[in-house]
């Protein structure tokens, strides 16, 4: 009776027709890795007796036949794959810890605590929990020590702002004067009618009293 074949849900099949291969991931922070690359002995028998096979016809084309079939078949119902399988199982287990806690496959080089026995998702490290809870108290407090500081002592947030000059066409940064011609950002445009300076540059009519600019 055959050994059963080991299960790992972190396994992804790599097998071509030329043969074996797997890799294996971690359920944390999904670094893996691959095992090394099986032949399989007996496909250049089958690669060439399909050769023959489709040059001579009759019972080795069937024979070829036969051969291209197994090709099909191996990928799911291969008692070779399942040796290759268990031995890449056996290769790679040593790089890979099961924690008892959430039954996961980790890697024991980045995601396993040694210390309690579980991975570092279960029982994360201690240290590096403080380090991370320090830094998120840093950035809100920074973000809290921003607030209290006027910013807009120095802006003046009445006149509306420019981003490009109506002259000119440059970008602008703010501020009352174009800093490439010099010319004023911030235009006037004065109703000949009522007096309004509400309009805008360009602008046809007033706004206000309909007059023509």
């Amino acid at each position: 009776m055959q050994n059963p074949v080991p299960f790992t849900d972190n396994v992804r099949d790599l097998s071509n027709y030329d043969g074996y291969q797997f890799e294996f991931h971690c359920e944390r922070c999904g670094n893996g890795y691959r095992s090394a690359f099986v032949r399989d002995k007996m496909e250049m028998g089958r690669s060439a007796l399909r050769a023959v096979g489709s040059f001579f016809g009759g019972k080795l084309q069937d024979l070829s036949h036969s051969a291209e079939q197994w090709r099909y078949n191996r990928a799911t119902n291969s008692p070779a794959k399942d040796k290759a399988l268990e031995a890449a199982v056996t290769e790679i287990s040593p790089s890979f810890r099961q924690c008892r806690g959430c039954g996961d496959w980790m890697c024991a080089a980045q995601c396993w605590n040694d210390e309690i026995g579980q991975c570092l998702r279960c029982s994360p490290s201690v240290a590096e929990e403080i380090s991370r809870a320090q830094a998120d108290a840093q950035r809100r407090q920074i973000w809290d020590k921003a607030t209290e500081v006027n910013w807009t002592g120095d802006l003046d947030l009445e006149t509306r702002a420019k981003v490009s000059c109506s002259s000119c066409g440059s970008k602008v940064d703010g501020g009352k004067f174009c800093s490439s011609c010099g010319s004023p950002l911030a235009l006037a445009v004065t109703c000949g009618g009522c007096g309004s300076t509400a309009n805008k540059p360009g602008a046809v009519f007033c706004s206000d009293c309909g007059t023509r600019l």
